[in-house]
C-alpha cells in the first residue's frame, strides 16, 4: 500500500527513541513539582511511579508484537476493545501530546534565550520538523546524538552533588507526607517515564517488531529509571526535599549547593538539548498516531499520505508541526505536565485493558490489571485543575466520534 512505512529500525534506534523522549525535559521539570507533592516520599513515589511504568510497558511491548502498526493504543484498543475505545486513546494521545509539543518547545526558549522564549520556540518546533521529515532514520541518529550529551550532562550532576562536602541525609521524619501526595507526586513523575510509547507508535517502522519492540522497551525503561533514581537521590542530597519542591530549575541550583556554580550554564544546555529530543520523540509519536486515526476516517485522510523518498507521513508531520508551531507562538503551556499526564494514564489504561484480551496466562492478565489498576488511581490523585481538563478532552472526543458514527465523517 502508497501509505505503508518501511520498516528501517533496529533494537538500538528503538532503545534511543524512547529514551530521546523519557531522559528529556522531564528530568529536569518533574522533579520539583513531584516533591511538592510527595514531601518526604518523593523517592517512594518515583518507585510507584516505575511500577506502573514497568506494567504499561509490558502490556504495550505485548501489544505491539502482535499489532505492529503505527498508531500504537490506538491501533490496540480498536483491535482488541473495539473502535471507540482506539479511538478515545488516540484522541487524548494527539491532544496531550500536542500540548507537551508545544510545552518542550518554550522549555528549549526558556533555556535558550529567557525573555524571547516564544520564538526560540518556534524556531525549535521547525528544526525539528525538518529533521522528523528527513526520515525516522535521521530522527534516530539526531536522537542518538542527544541523549549521548544529556546523559553526561546527568552524569556529571550526580557526580557533582554525590562527592560535595554539601551532601547530606535528609533529617528523620522531615518533611512529613501523606500517602494521597505520594500518589500525586507518581502521577507527576510518570510523565517522565511516559516516553517508551514512542517506540510503539512506531511500531510500522521497526524490523522484526515481534522480537525488537519487547527488547527495546523494557530496556529503555530500565536504563531510564536508573537514570531517574541515581539523579533524584544526587538533587535530594544536597538539596533536600523543600529546597527542591521551591525550585523552578533543581538540577542547576543542587550543582550550585554542591559547590560547582560554573557547571549551572553547562545544566541549563542539556535541558535545552533534552527538551528538543522530548520534542523530536513527541513530533514522531504524534504524527504517527495522526497517520493512524487518518487511515480510519477519524481525521482527514490527507494525513495519512506516505511521502515516497522519505518515508515519513509528511502531511501528518506538517500539520502536527504547524499546530505546535502555532501553539508555541501564542500560549504558555509549560505547566501542561499534569494534563499531559492525565491524557497518558487514561492512553495506557486503554493499553492495559488492551492486553488484558490478548490470552488469558496468569503473568500477562496480572501485569495488566496491575498496570490498569495503577494507571486509574495515579489520574484521579493528579491536581484537580489537570483531572478535570483532561476528562474534558476526552468527553469532548467521544461526543465527537459519537457525532461522526451518526452523521456521517464528511471527511
Amino acid at each position: 500500500m502508497e501509505n505503508q512505512l518501511k520498516r528501517t529500525l533496529g533494537v538500538s534506534d528503538a532503545v534511543v527513541v524512547g529514551l530521546g523522549a523519557m531522559v528529556g525535559a522531564g528530568v529536569f521539570a518533574a522533579f520539583a513539582p513531584a516533591a511538592r507533592a510527595a514531601g518526604g516520599a518523593l523517592l517512594a513515589a518515583l518507585a510507584v511511579a516505575a511500577v506502573v511504568a514497568y506494567c504499561n510497558a509490558h502490556s504495550s511491548a505485548r501489544l505491539a508484537a502482535r499489532h505492529p502498526a503505527s498508531g500504537g493504543t490506538y491501533v490496540y484498543g480498536r483491535e482488541r476493545l473495539g473502535p471507540f475505545w482506539g479511538f478515545l486513546a488516540g484522541w487524548g494521545f494527539v491532544i496531550g501530546k500536542t500540548a507537551s509539543c508545544a510545552a518542550m518547545a518554550l522549555t528549549v526558549g526558556a533555556y535558550v534565550w529567557p525573555g524571547r522564549e516564544h520564538a526560540v520556540a518556534v524556531a525549535a518546533v521547525v528544526a525539528i520538523t525538518a529533521a522528523s521529515y528527513g526520515g525516522v532514520q535521521k530522527s534516530a541518529r539526531i536522537a542518538r546524538l542527544i541523549v549521548a550529551a544529556v546523559l553526561a550532562v546527568l552524569a556529571a550532576v550526580v557526580v557533582v552533588c554525590l562527592s560535595s562536602g554539601a551532601a547530606a541525609p535528609e533529617p528523620a521524619g522531615a518533611p512529613d507526607w501523606t500517602f494521597f501526595g505520594l500518589l500525586q507526586g507518581a502521577g507527576l513523575l510518570f510523565f517522565a517515564f511516559a516516553g517508551y510509547a514512542r517506540i510503539t507508535t512506531l511500531g510500522e517502522e521497526v524490523r522484526d517488531p515481534e522480537r525488537t519492540i519487547p527488547r527495546a522497551v523494557p530496556l529503555a525503561l530500565g536504563i531510564a529509571l536508573l537514570v531517574y533514581a541515581a539523579v533524584g537521590v544526587a538533587v535530594l542530597s544536597v538539596l533536600g526535599v523543600e529546597a527542591l519542591a521551591g525550585s523552578s530549575a533543581p538540577l542547576a541550583d543542587a550543582v550550585r549547593a554542591a559547590g560547582a556554580p560554573e557547571l549551572a550554564p553547562v545544566v541549563r544546555v542539556g535541558a535545552a538539548l533534552a527538551a528538543l529530543g522530548s520534542l523530536l520523540a513527541l513530533v514522531l509519536g504524534v504524527s504517527r498516531t495522526v497517520l493512524a486515526m487518518a487511515r480510519d476516517g477519524h481525521l482527514p485522510r490527507a494525513l495519512a499520505a506516505v511521502h515516497p523518498r522519505h518515508q515519513v507521513p509528511h502531511h501528518a508531520e506538517l500539520a502536527v508541526g504547524v499546530v505546535v508551531a502555532v501553539l508555541a507562538a501564542t500560549a504558555d503551556l509549560r505547566g501542561a505536565i499534569g494534563f499531559s499526564s492525565f491524557g497518558v494514564l487514561a492512553y495506557y489504561a486503554i493499553a492495559n485493558a488492551s492486553a488484558w484480551t490478548l490470552d488469558s496466562a496468569v503473568k500477562g492478565r496480572a501485569v495488566a490489571a496491575v498496570g490498569l489498576s495503577g494507571c486509574v488511581v495515579l489520574a484521579c490523585a493528579l491536581p484537580l485543575a489537570s483531572v478535570v481538563a483532561g476528562a474534558a478532552v476526552l468527553a469532548v472526543g467521544g461526543a465527537a466520534y459519537g457525532g461522526r458514527s451518526r452523521f456521517g465523517s464528511g471527511i
